[in-house]
């Protein structure tokens, strides 16, 4: 049975909107001789391959460099130490009738272990992982804000603590 749409009321519908804070980071492997950089790929909604840095959200409990740790790990395999904060990077978005306020927190880490792998994504959100060095990140990411926190970790990469 085919049911009408109801009246739209007076006003227009308004979506709400949402408050989101994940973290991430740049993981670089400094024993590699151009500071290579673990990035991953994923699909967005329109398709199309994106290469990004590895990011999530915060689970209960934890901090931006807590979560920046875990997601770096489950996302690409690769273990890493904190060395520093990069900054913070916000955008809008809309899904499933939301308007959604991201906030995401980047770190540089020192990858300290593991192997390079999309297999523990718990999410299954990344498709591939790859070691890109860091002078290439420029054209390898696919978003302008990320590219600025990799300029930002520019300083840090030669005189890493």
């Amino acid at each position: 049975m085919i049911r009408p749409l109801p009246k739209p009321g007076p006003f227009p519908v308004r979506s709400q909107a949402v408050e989101e804070t994940s973290a991430g980071g740049l993981v670089v492997d400094f024993s590699s001789p151009g500071r290579e950089v673990a990035v991953i790929a994923r699909i967005n909604r329109a398709g199309r391959l994106e290469w990004c840095l590895p990011k999530g959200h915060l689970e209960a409990g934890e901090t931006p460099a807590q979560a920046a740790r875990r997601e770096v790990a489950e996302e690409t395999g690769i273990e890493g130490k904190v060395i520093a904060p990069l900054g913070s990077v916000d955008y809008w978005f809309s899904a499933a009738g939301f308007r959604i306020h991201k906030v995401v927190h980047h770190f540089l880490l020192r990858a300290v272990g593991g192997e390079l792998t999309v297999e523990n994504d718990p999410d299954h959100e990344a498709v591939a992982a790859e070691w890109v060095p860091y002078a290439d990140l420029g054209e390898r990411l696919s978003f302008a804000n990320e590219r600025r926190i990799a300029l930002a970790a520019s300083r840090l990469l030669r005189y890493p603590s």
